[in-house]
């Protein structure tokens, strides 16, 4: 098993996909690498190619506080991307790119050793817990695998486009805090 130096070495060297050649940063994640708790979007923006970082620009704001909103904050969880580059022009990573970088989050999984992972919208979910999932039809629903729960609810982002959606996401983030204090108490 490598360790995170060996990994962060690993991942800022790749050259697998298209989307290296126009990346300025990889961003790898960021939080507590102890957490019971991972959060795991699609891939980076704008803001988060430039600064390395995953969910700094503005739906990284509107993450830290949803994470507020159930007591969290990024300090206490982990957080990352299934691809590690920047898509052009914010596209969502195709198919191959998500496979090609998937091993990667394998190994951050397997260093933080997490209780939950929430995925943050459709591509973390089909990705991550099932390739026919539905983010309207099945966010907020719990998936078992591995000795891991699993659970999705809207992008940052989408909520930032249709502010409708707040209320739903709202109901996922209670209902997460509830599952992450149950582990805790178990």
């Amino acid at each position: 098993m490598i360790n995170w130096d060996e990994l962060e070495k690993i991942v800022n060297n790749c050259g697998r996909c298209e989307l290296c050649r126009g990346r300025h940063n990889v961003v790898l994640g960021t939080g507590n690498r102890n957490s019971k708790i991972m959060f795991v979007g699609e891939g980076p923006g704008y803001h988060e190619d430039m600064r390395g970082e995953p969910f700094v620009g503005p739906a990284g704001q509107l993450l830290d506080k949803m994470l507020a909103s159930i007591g969290l904050n990024r300090q206490e969880v982990y957080i990352a991307n299934v691809v590690k580059c920047r898509p052009p022009g914010n596209r969502d990573p195709l198919p191959e790119e998500r496979e090609t970088c998937l091993n990667y989050l394998r190994i951050q999984y397997l260093l933080i050793n997490p209780k939950i992972i929430v995925c943050l919208g459709r591509i973390a979910a089909i990705s991550l817990i099932t390739p026919n999932f539905s983010i309207t039809r099945d966010r907020g629903k719990w998936f078992y695998k591995k000795g891991v729960q699993f659970t999705a609810t809207y992008h940052p982002s989408a909520l930032l486009r249709d502010e409708s959606k707040k209320r739903l996401a709202w109901e996922d983030l209670k209902a997460i805090k509830e599952k992450l204090n149950e582990l805790e108490n178990n």
